[in-house]
């Protein structure tokens, strides 16, 4: 006989070595609903549910389905041959799988924009990225949230309205820069903090592309990501895409010939205040503007030697490389995932628990900056309201 919801609760119940008196206490019941809903004569609401898996320290998903939680495994596709610490990065990934599944259960998971296609004439990887990064640029622009020289932040909240990606900064093994995976249900990017915030901001870039060129069904982990240093096409083509979308080749020649035409030649002034206004490295932009024709081997090579915060300096832009600084090395959280969490929790779907397992916080402590005027409140039980609740028959 197929084992049902209730069967499952039982287990939860039988594991915690609990009463069922004492059990509907822990999961704020009375024991005659807990009874009742036991029995299949009252459904199980969906926070019922979350506040059972959360005394049983399971998951909705097992209760419904007695399916197992949805592992990554990162071995697929990696950019060298090894993993720092594999199983961090699968730790950290699984915090985001759980938050996706507890959203999908709840009806909340956003559906995916389509992604553009890639034009299979462009027989070379490097013009697809190209392609693709004209493309996305359009689609980015549209939002209202993005424009070529926009911060990382802007990039992000474009990127999550255009192409439903999710995006975190947040702590990776040493050695690991990023990590992208995109199934039929999400699409997430995470990227460590860093102290190089251009080379942040590329990698977001960089990842983005993998995943409007559908490279990352698989769960791909990023080590050092070096532009015309790989062999891999289809890091080559991320490398074309972020490049291009980050520095789009009419605005680079547009920009170059109004800082000739000022000064006659493409001095380091100049030159430090383009860096300023497309927010790359001096030696990305170097090398796109060799890459366009614009300036020859001598002038990259002397420009591409300089750094991010002495070309900030030059053009008075100090406090600017300050702010990008501090953001890059902060975690940040995919407001789509947080967001839809907290509404679940608002609404009565389901608890805290969820949210704060995904910001690595205290649930108690959650509770605090959440609602300070209950800290030392007891929970009563919950209301006789369930008609009210998304349920689910046992």
């Amino acid at each position: 006989m197929e084992e049902t919801v209730s069967d499952r609760v039982r287990r939860v119940m039988e594991a915690a070595s609990a009463s069922q008196a004492a059990f509907a206490e822990r999961v704020r019941l009375t024991p005659d609903k807990l009874s009742k809903s036991l029995s299949g004569v009252r459904r199980f609401t969906s926070l019922d549910l979350a506040l059972i898996a959360e005394a049983g320290g399971t998951t909705v998903d097992w209760l419904l389905t007695g399916r197992a939680p949805s592992l990554p495994s990162f071995a697929a596709r990696t950019t060298d041959e090894t993993v720092p610490e594999r199983d961090k990065v699968d730790q950290v990934a699984q915090r985001y799988t759980a938050a996706y599944e507890v959203l999908e259960l709840l009806g909340r998971l956003p559906k995916l924009p389509a992604l553009p296609d890639i034009r299979t004439e462009l027989a070379l990887h490097i013009d697809q990225g190209r392609q693709l990064a004209e493309e996305a640029a359009r689609a980015l622009a549209a939002t209202g949230e993005w424009e070529t020289g926009h911060e990382s932040d802007a990039l992000i909240a474009a990127g999550a309205k255009a192409y439903g990606v999710d995006v975190a900064i947040t702590e990776l093994p040493d050695g690991v820069n990023g990590v992208t995976w995109q199934t039929d249900t999400f699409r997430l990017v995470l990227v460590s903090p860093s102290s190089v915030w251009t080379r942040q901001r590329f990698t977001l870039a960089h990842e983005l592309g993998h995943i409007l060129a559908r490279d990352a069904q698989d769960p791909m982990v990023e080590k050092r990501i070096r532009p015309g240093r790989v062999k891999d096409l289809t890091e080559v083509r991320a490398n074309a895409f972020a490049s291009n979308l980050l520095m789009p080749a009419p605005v680079v020649q547009d920009r170059f010939h109004q800082a000739v035409a000022a000064d006659g030649q493409l001095g380091r002034d100049a030159f430090a205040h383009l860096v300023v206004e497309f927010k790359v490295s001096p030696s990305a932009l170097a090398v796109r503007l060799g890459q366009l024709g614009l300036i020859d081997r001598d002038f990259r090579d002397r420009f591409r030697v300089l750094t991010a915060e002495t070309c900030h300096l030059v053009a008075g832009a100090a406090a600017e490389y300050q702010r990008q600084l501090a953001w890059a090395e902060s975690r940040q959280f995919p407001a789509r995932i947080a967001g839809g969490l907290f509404s679940g929790y608002v609404a009565g779907e389901t608890t805290l628990r969820p949210l704060a397992s995904l910001l690595e916080m205290d649930v108690d402590r959650l509770h605090e900056v959440l609602e300070p005027e209950r800290k030392g409140v007891v929970d009563a039980p919950t209301s006789d309201l369930d008609a009210k609740d998304p349920v689910f028959t046992p």
